[in-house]
């Protein structure tokens, strides 16, 4: 196929000419006002009014009790992991089908990851895969669950919710309180996506989101860790923030913290962006209308959020024949100066993660070959 209707059709849906990139930054609200009040603040890093306010605008939008602003959604991860009670030379139970950041978080914890299949629906971590997997190599022990072949605690369970489409929740749930570990939600990608009524990263011990220049709403960098536990988001917050005790003048620190805040300055621009989400989501949706509609007169399937979820289709993609397809697709799209991404390479593809243990990955083998990011900017 020349994919010349499809070049045609992205052009016209974003009314230009020139290059269309995956996911670009739209900026038509408060943010440069916020922006210009911290530089006249002078409250410009880690301290500031900016910062409380996001993390109240993200309790509330996420329906949890507690938030803390993070320099970026990886940092995010790692502390996050931590707190769910993650130590050196544990296993992580994760998905192979993932952008790296996922599994080097667990890295940056001492912690192993363990790569299960995804479901083919949502592409994100399959909780068959979790019960199959705990159910051949899981053993209870008194402090906790181990994988009795490699005689490791398996100390978290880590999903993530593939470009905003919602992993199957309560069946992970289930399964993973069976066993009592921990889910930590990697959110990174589903701000606005909502599996069963409840905001994503609400469901397990705590939730991460990322705002990098090419999310949903962006802080420039920056990221939020959320909780249902209020004790446990104060501990995220005092680790975040150098794990300084407070006090008028002296320099006191009571644990191994890290220099993970976010800047006032990006909280600004945050906040200016958080506004506008209910509206940056509708015109999102109403994309993602239109492509379904589209691909469907090519031939070509375009991926639709599950029962039961409301994604907020981050970033829109289609799954095409082959991987022989996928490459075609690929190569013409881009040539034609519309910026089409394949989907990641397999974490156990990586070098530094080859070595770590991966189930039949049936599911992700299957979509790694065929599934391709389209353009998906709000449009002005």
């Amino acid at each position: 196929m020349e994919y010349k209707e499809v070049i045609n059709f992205i052009r016209n849906k974003f009314e230009t000419k020139d290059f269309v990139p995956l996911h670009s930054p739209v900026f038509r609200g408060n943010e440069r006002k916020y922006v210009l009040d911290t530089l006249d603040s002078t409250y410009v890093s880690s301290v500031g009014a900016y910062v409380d306010k996001a993390e109240k605008m993200m309790v509330e939008i996420s329906g949890t009790r507690s938030a803390v602003a993070v320099v970026n959604g990886t940092s995010g991860l790692q502390v996050a992991l931590k707190l769910a009670g993650v130590q050196g030379g544990d296993e992580v139970l994760t998905q192979a089908l993932t952008f790296v950041a996922t599994a080097n978080a667990i890295h940056y914890a001492s912690a192993e990851p363990v790569f299960l299949d995804v479901d083919y629906d949502t592409m994100g971590l399959s909780p068959k895969a979790v019960s199959q997997f705990l159910e051949e190599y899981g053993e209870m022990r008194d402090d906790g669950a181990y994988n009795k072949k490699s005689g490791k605690r398996i100390s978290a369970c880590l999903p993530m919710h593939t470009f905003g489409f919602p992993v199957h929740m309560d069946e992970l749930l289930v399964v993973c309180s069976k066993w009592g570990i921990p889910i930590v939600e990697d959110a990174a990608e589903s701000l606005g996506s909502y599996y069963k009524g409840k905001h994503s990263g609400s469901f397990g011990k705590l939730g991460v989101f990322s705002f990098n220049g090419n999310k949903i709403v962006t802080s420039g960098g920056g990221g939020m860790i959320v909780t249902q536990d209020e004790d446990l988001g104060k501990l995220g917050k005092h680790l975040t923030t150098t794990a300084k005790v407070p006090h008028p003048y002296e320099y006191a620190h009571d644990n191994v913290g890290y220099n993970f805040r976010m800047p006032n300055l990006n909280a600004a621009l945050f906040c200016g962006q958080l506004e506008q989400l209910d509206g940056f989501l509708q015109n999102k949706r109403q994309l993602a209308i239109d492509y379904a509609e589209f691909f469907e007169t090519q031939g070509i399937t375009f991926r639709r959020e599950t029962e039961n979820t409301h994604a907020n289709y981050w970033l829109m993609c289609v799954e095409l024949e082959s991987l022989k397809h996928r490459n075609s697709f690929l190569k013409i799209t881009n040539e034609g100066q519309i910026m089409t991404r394949p989907i990641w390479q397999l974490m156990y593809r990586l070098p530094m993660y080859s070595h770590c243990y991966k189930d039949d990955q049936k599911n992700a083998e299957y979509l790694e070959e065929r599934i391709v990011n389209i353009p998906s900017s709000v449009r002005s």
